[in-house]
């Protein structure tokens, strides 16, 4: 029999306020991929949803086992969550040089950084490249202070395709090869002066839920009205712009291609999601925004009886002008990055990480030189069902 899970505060570094992270994160002691039981995969899904970060250090998984430990939050789920092997047919999209997909388990995508020497699960020597800010932000670090040690968040993001198939409820992330380096400083760069150390190629966490808790009144009275219109093949539409210094959102520069540039699609697969997406077993409340991908706000007016003074938006409306679509997602979503709420995974060679992709934002951050070999092996699975969103004793209770 494989021995009882056993489930720990996941360790925080000096940065984060341990005040924000009672619930979030638990370490995981007593797992075996090989010995999975339906009663500890049980066990798994609801911790999963009460913390959001499920950590498993000096574990060995197969692809398949990462498969089915992924498939087991949503059994009619089947294909990759940008579609299988679709990433790279769409050479236009940001995402195609960042992934390999694995032939014999084609939900499962290699990432990371280097050359892998010779035959790797059935993938020829791929050659892996690790999201650089350079390549996104509009104005990056400077070498020399990278050379010191300087870094950004590359991109806040969901990972989902935003576009025909529905979010992830899970992503599963299994480190193969880690390099060693120096931690390096992740800045904000948008004047508040904000910083934050960071591990040499870190993955950066932050809650959706800690992302609405600490929103002011009527800024919680706003998300809980508002649905995201996400553009058309979103990551195709934003290949050619720019991110802001903090990778939450796209800088207003005109550069998005129009409908006329953007691959076939229908507006029946468009999505619309809520601001706030509802936690399935706690029933909280999860801001969840992909900024990127936002192209309009629909706002639903205040509820009859509702108090008007200091309310935004209050008789609700469409939002389609790209400037204030996104600075108003970005005053709902900037306070919950601040450095005290992110927990960045410094990652061991062997560490499982499982996060609730419908309740976190993450965020690669780092930069590696060319001969550093990061290996690691990715799967999320487009799910079989859209998010909920606020429920009307919400939408009562902050509106």
């Amino acid at each position: 029999m494989a021995s009882a899970l056993t489930f720990h505060p996941i360790p925080l570094p000096p940065s984060a306020n341990p005040a924000y992270f009672e619930n979030v994160g638990r370490r995981v002691e007593g797992f075996d991929p090989a010995q999975m039981t339906p009663e500890q995969l049980k066990e798994i899904q609801e911790q999963l949803y009460k913390h959001s970060i499920l950590l498993f250090k000096n574990t060995k998984i197969t692809p398949k086992q990462q498969f089915t430990l992924t498939k087991s939050f949503d059994e009619k789920s089947e294909n990759y969550g940008h579609g299988n092997n679709k990433t790279g047919k769409e050479k236009s999209s940001i995402l195609h040089p960042d992934l390999k997909t694995i032939p014999h388990q084609p939900q499962v995508q290699l990432i990371g950084n280097g050359k892998v020497p010779g035959e790797y699960e059935g993938l020829d020597s791929p050659q892996l490249k690790h999201p650089h800010h350079n390549t996104f932000h509009k104005n990056p670090i400077s070498a020399e202070d990278e050379e010191k040690g300087a870094t950004r968040f590359y991109r806040w993001h969901i990972d989902a395709a935003l576009y025909n198939l529905s979010p992830p409820k899970v992503t599963t992330l299994y480190a193969v090869s880690v390099p060693k380096g120096e931690p390096q400083t992740c800045r904000y760069d948008d004047g508040t002066g904000d910083e934050l150390k960071v591990p040499l190629g870190g993955t950066c966490f932050v809650s959706g839920k800690t992302m609405f808790d600490i929103l002011p009144a009527e800024l919680k009275s706003l998300a809980v009205r508002t649905k995201v219109r996400y553009a058309p093949h979103p990551y195709v539409w934003m290949s050619k712009a720019h991110a802001l210094p903090t990778g939450l959102g796209i800088e207003n520069e005109g550069l998005e291609l129009s409908q006329e540039e953007l691959p076939e699609w229908e507006g029946s697969k468009v999505k619309n999601y809520p601001i706030c997406w509802k936690n399935p077993v706690t029933g909280e409340l999860h801001v969840q925004v992909h900024p990127c991908g936002a192209q309009a706000l629909h706002i639903d007016p205040l509820p009859a009886g509702a108090k008007r003074e200091g309310a935004l938006y209050p008789d609700g409306g469409e939002v389609t002008d790209l400037k204030e679509v996104r600075e108003t997602l970005y005053k709902i979503q900037r306070p919950g990055i601040a450095p005290e709420l992110v927990y960045p995974q410094d990652w061991d060679e062997g560490d499982l990480v499982l996060f609730h992709n419908r309740g976190l934002l993450h965020s690669v951050v780092g930069a590696f030189k060319p001969d550093q070999l990061r290996m690691f092996h990715q799967c999320n699975l487009a799910a079989s069902d859209d998010p909920e969103g606020p429920d009307a004793k919400d939408v009562e209770r902050y509106a």
